[in-house]
């Protein structure tokens, strides 16, 4: 028996999505808009700053915005105690977290899931749903990529990572740059293809898939259609002739094709703001005022997702 192309992609992408966990498709009515810390890390640093020196009045500035929800990065469970009451105090939800993960080589995995378990149970106390991670590449802007038996090593930690969250009450979310849609998109395609969609997630960041696939919004919307069931977060983030904005609005992306794709299958996943800066990035405003125009753009843009 033959099967033409057509077929074969259809097939691959309902055997990728067909058995992700239907309760955790809707999540956008539930939480807030978030936002990422890493935009405020960059916006700081232009100004000669560091995001979370003084931890207080960081998060303060951050809620002036009118932001509820935070998406911070963890390293550490004690990093988590540590944050939970200024997060209290100015009243913000933290429905997401970005945790570091090594999964490549075995010794390294091993420590690694531990440190993310860690984690994930000093986050009790706020309620933290999706655990999103993007496993290191050999060498942070490196170009080499990771062999066949190191892809295979990763996919079966991950898996593993995601079966021990969800036993938690918590869901996994892979999340990729650039580095993973090299060399035909092997490493990215691996760890959906190889992993449980009952234990691993997709945390799509838009606009690293965007870049990694050469400025391509072909490729971009293949992946949604690949494993767009398995999409529960978005990362948000928009460019204008491939430079990063400082404000999230219009640009290379069409974000509410995104918008439409994403509700004819469904899906509506957690919000994320990352407008983050880059060297060639305009300079006409603070991280406050460009948050609360990031955030005003996508109440619009996902008007009919939030309650």
């Amino acid at each position: 028996m033959t099967i033409d192309r057509r077929t074969f992609m259809n097939s691959l992408a309902v055997s990728a999505g067909a058995a992700f966990l239907p309760e955790m498709e809707n999540l956008a009515p539930d939480f807030p808009i978030s936002c990422n810390q890493y935009s405020w890390i960059t916006f700081y640093a232009r100004e000669g700053k560091e995001w979370g020196a003084d931890l207080d009045a960081s998060l303060k500035e951050f809620a002036s915005t009118g932001l509820k929800a935070y998406e911070p990065a963890f390293t550490h469970a004690d990093e988590v105690g540590r944050l939970l009451p200024v997060l209290e105090k100015y009243q913000l939800a933290m429905p997401s977290v970005y945790v570091n993960s090594s999964l490549h080589k075995a010794d390294e995995a091993t420590k690694s899931i531990e440190s993310v378990l860690a984690i994930s149970d000093a986050l009790k106390p706020a309620n933290t749903k999706i655990i999103v991670t993007n496993p290191n590449p050999l060498q942070w802007g490196g170009s080499e990529n990771k062999n066949d038996a190191e892809l295979a090593e990763q996919a079966k930690n991950l898996d593993k990572l995601g079966a021990e969250l969800k036993q938690r009450g918590m869901t996994l979310a892979y999340h990729t740059h650039d580095v993973e849609l090299r060399a035909a998109a092997r490493e990215f395609h691996h760890m959906l293809l190889a992993t449980d969609p009952k234990n691993v997630s997709l945390c799509l960041d838009v606009h690293w898939v965007y870049r990694g696939a050469g400025n391509s919004q072909v490729a971009l919307f293949d992946i949604i259609k690949l494993y767009g069931k398995r999409i529960v977060e978005l990362h948000l983030r928009q460019s204008k002739d491939g430079i990063w904005q400082e404000v999230f609005s219009d640009g290379d992306i069409d974000y509410r094709r995104l918008v439409s794709t994403l509700q004819s299958i469904n899906v509506k996943p957690h919000l994320v703001l990352e407008q983050c800066l880059e060297k060639t990035s305009p300079r006409t405003m603070n991280a406050a005022d460009a948050h609360k125009q990031d955030l005003v753009y996508s109440k619009k843009l996902f008007k009919n997702w939030l309650r």
